[in-house]
This record gives C-alpha cells, sequence and structure tokens, in this order.
C-alpha cells in the first residue's frame, strides 16, 4: 500500500508538473487540464513517461497539433474507438477552435488493442491508410511488450505526416512513408540479375552456332519476290495536340463517425 502511494504521488507530481510547463507556452492554443501521457495502465517508467511526455509537449507545439497517448486495462464496457473519442473529447485536448490534434489509445489486459483517434485537421493529415501504416509500425514493439520504444514511433510517424500534410498532400494510398532497402536485399538482387543475365545470353549463344559469315546478301533474297520500280517520300503537314493530364491525389481519404459528444472523430484501431 504504502509503495502504491508514493507511485500515486509521483504521477500527480509529474502531471502538475508538465501540466504548468505546457499551459505557459501554450497560451491561447490548448484548453487541456491534463497530461499528454495518461499511463493509467503503467506500462511504462516513471523516466520513460517524462521523457515521452516532453516529445509530446515538443511536438504538439511545435506543429500545433495536440497528441496525445494513453494506455488503460480497462475499457468500461466501450469499444475501444468510443473510449478513445471520449477520453479525447471530454479531456478536452484538442488545439485551436476545431480541436486539431490525434490520440493513440492502447488497451491491455481485456484485449491486446491499439486505437487511433482524431479530430479536426488530425482528420485531413492522418489519412485512413496513414492511420493502418502508423498502426502496421508500431505493432511489433506492442507484441513484444515496448511500450515506450511504439510510443517513440509513433511520436516520429506523428510528426513526418502532419509535416507532409502541411505542404499539400497528405500521405496515403501509394504516397506512405518507405523505409530505404536493406543492403542485404540490394546485393541479392544484383546476384539474381547477374545469373539471369548470364543464362538469357548464354541461350542467345548458343542459338547463333548454326549462323556462317555470307559475302553477299544474295541468298536471303527469293527470285521475283522484289520489284521495285519507284519510291518517293512526300511530308505534307503535322499537327500536334496537348492535353493537360490532371494531377490526381494520391491520398485514400480518411473515414468519419461521430463520438457521443456530438464532435467528428476519424481513426483506426488494430489488435497486437
Amino acid at each position: 500500500m504504502k509503495k502504491k502511494m508514493i507511485s500515486l504521488l509521483l504521477i500527480l507530481a509529474l502531471c502538475l508538473g508538465m501540466t504548468i510547463s505546457v499551459s505557459a507556452g501554450d497560451t491561447g492554443g490548448f484548453a487541456n487540464e491534463y497530461c499528454r501521457v495518461q499511463d493509467q495502465a503503467e506500462l511504462m517508467t516513471y523516466s520513460e513517461k517524462a521523457e515521452l511526455n516532453d516529445m509530446l509537449d515538443e511536438l504538439s507545439v511545435r506543429q500545433k497539433m495536440e497528441v496525445v497517448v494513453v494506455t488503460t486495462n480497462t475499457l468500461d464496457g466501450k469499444t475501444a474507438e468510443e473510449y478513445a473519442d471520449d477520453t479525447y473529447d471530454y479531456g478536452n485536448f484538442g488545439y485551436g477552435a476545431d480541436k486539431d490534434g490525434i490520440l493513440l489509445l492502447v488497451s491491455v489486459g481485456e484485449e491486446n488493442i491499439c486505437c487511433i483517434s482524431t479530430c479536426g485537421y488530425g482528420i485531413t493529415a492522418f489519412t485512413d491508410d496513414g492511420i493502418e501504416y502508423i498502426l502496421k509500425e508500431m505493432k511489433g514493439d506492442l507484441h513484444d511488450e515496448k511500450y515506450f520504444a511504439a510510443f517513440q514511433t509513433f511520436v516520429n510517424l506523428c510528426d513526418k505526416f502532419i509535416t507532409q500534410a502541411r505542404s499539400g498532400e497528405p500521405f496515403g494510398g501509394k504516397s506512405l512513408p518507405r523505409e530505404p532497402l536493406s543492403p542485404i536485399w540490394i546485393l541479392i538482387s544484383l546476384g539474381v540479375g547477374v545469373v539471369l543475365s548470364l543464362i538469357i545470353v548464354g541461350r542467345m549463344k548458343a542459338q547463333l552456332k548454326t549462323v556462317r559469315f555470307q559475302t553477299t546478301a544474295g541468298s536471303y533474297v527469293k527470285d521475283g519476290s522484289l520489284d521495285i520500280t519507284e519510291s518517293r517520300d512526300m511530308f505534307l503537314y503535322e499537327t500536334i495536340s496537348k492535353t493537360k493530364k490532371e494531377k490526381k491525389s494520391s491520398s485514400g481519404g480518411s473515414s468519419t463517425h461521430t463520438s457521443s459528444s456530438g464532435r467528428t472523430h476519424g481513426g483506426g484501431s488494430s489488435k497486437f
């Protein structure tokens, strides 16, 4: 009991200190009264929570977009989507009048599931394809219980996705981030290419063994098959027509739903 009380006091002190520092720097943009890290399932150490909260504070302020991480071991009879939306709405998270932001929920215990809820400009910045991509990138670490590593991946990808969206073309569809190809696969590709080239050249060379040198080309022409009496090339005119090719957006867009508070959210979920 004594250890639990000390742990609770430390968490409260951490949240109080972070709330004061965030409020001092976010005047006018953010209205939340809670830490951006809500580790109710106690999946991280005290130092990891502090580091993650600093990362979320810096990212949220710089990008003018609320980024929140929540963990829990009970959904209180709600779906993961409902729990994530309600936490965002009733925690008063979000930047500006449209409550721009994104919240990651990780639920353990009842079922291992992670869920993303977006709001305001977050719905634009994080398309359905983008959310699926982010969840997939975290899945391995979440399955291996490397929660802090998964949350670091979430923060880094959020920064990348928001920056891309600000450029006018959110990640989605075929434009999703791609990891650089491993050097091992590059070597394998080169090796396969060399082997296939040798096989093809070898077959072509084998087919040329019956060819013999000829001093004239007369033997290739059938008698009486060629009779050219006149040849002429005439150029009349040239017409060039151009049609503008419309640029299609590579983003698949975002589906939305309405939360219990009546606010519009986007998002998605995945088990791990």
